[in-house]
């Protein structure tokens, strides 16, 4: 009798979830992964907001592919999200992990800090290699727009700095692996609401305080908004367009917002609702965040339709989102 011949899969990941993940937020996560296959195939865009610190947690291994194969149209991320995936791809050599940082003391953390690093639960920024190493270089461009008289958004300023080449003498991973890079390459659009709340957002405050710019050379959040409302309008056609919120805060509910503003506050007529909706979160509903609110919710504020596919997993984003993208990319 011969032995059975076990053939290689060419879609491993996609198979072991199909197999394995049949109940609760396993079951959630093969649901949100088939709609927004869905979503895609009949016409539809994507955006995907990241919240907390998804770059940190090296999502650009998995998110960056998407770019690059058109599974998302448009990125909404918080400040940290934009300059912390470009400093993990010029000091990543530097970054300290600490797997047992809850048992850190008040002693061991302020030691980290004397030694120039910035922890984020187990792993630790290089102040050095990262936040200056951007620093030079995206002074220079500030500067040059601020002495030209331009203006642009805050990640516009980082898709210079990336394309450029001049940080590519630092690179310490793979360049595939960094979603901004990718981003930047394809031109897509982001948004960056209270892109102020992060280092680059200090840095350049530091800059207005010494009297070396003006703080009318970086577009604010308010411009992001109204940017945002024109881009929805010529690209919420057809399908329309869908929603995939990484963790809560500001990074989704900012841009989640235009939809009733438009229809709201301007009185515009015909504006489509988000036509697919999911969020991966940890937070629950009872403590009245925005975190935590249920997709129907979101009904009531003017966000979601009734009948708007409607997907939430409530776990860690660190291990879902990365699942989510691989089973997208038949991986």
């Amino acid at each position: 009798m011969q032995p059975k011949q076990h053939t290689m899969s060419n879609t491993p990941v996609r198979d072991f979830i199909e197999k394995n993940y049949l109940h609760f937020n396993a079951a959630a996560l093969v649901d949100a992964a088939k709609g927004y296959e869905t979503h895609l195939a009949e016409g539809g865009k994507m955006m995907i907001t990241l919240a907390g610190a998804m770059s940190t947690a090296e999502l650009g291994i998995s998110l960056a592919e998407m770019i690059r194969q058109d599974k998302v149209a448009i990125i909404s991320c918080t400040g940290a999200n934009l300059e912390e995936d470009i400093m993990n791809l010029v000091a990543h050599s530097h970054y300290k992990r600490v797997p047992h940082y809850r048992d850190l003391s008040p002693q061991d953390e302020w030691e980290l800090l004397e030694n120039h690093y910035n922890r984020v639960t187990d792993t630790c920024i290089p102040e050095e290699e990262a936040f200056r190493r951007l620093q030079k270089h995206i002074h220079e461009i500030w500067k040059d727009a601020n002495d030209k008289g331009e203006r642009y958004f805050p990640h516009e300023y980082m898709y210079k700095m990336l394309i450029s080449g001049d940080l590519e003498q630092y690179y310490e991973i793979d360049p595939n692996n960094s979603w901004m890079l990718a981003a930047a390459k394809k031109n897509i659009p982001i948004v960056v609401p209270g892109w102020e709340d992060s280092t680059m957002g200090n840095i350049f405050s530091s800059y207005i305080i010494k009297g070396e710019m003006n703080a009318s050379t970086m577009k604010s959040g308010i411009e992001y908004m109204v940017w945002l409302a024109d881009w929805y309008r010529n690209n919420s056609g057809g399908k329309g367009v869908g929603f995939f919120q990484i963790g809560g805060g500001i990074a989704g509910d900012f841009p989640i917002c235009v939809v009733p503003m438009m229809y709201q506050d301007l009185e515009w007529t015909e504006v489509p609702f988000w036509s697919y909706f999911c969020q991966i979160s940890d937070s629950t509903t009872s403590y009245g965040s925005y975190s935590g609110a249920v997709p129907n919710e979101k009904i009531t504020w003017g966000k979601l339709d009734i009948n708007t596919p409607k997907f939430i997993v409530e776990s860690d984003a660190t291990i879902v989102a990365p699942l989510i993208f691989a089973y997208i990319l038949n991986q």
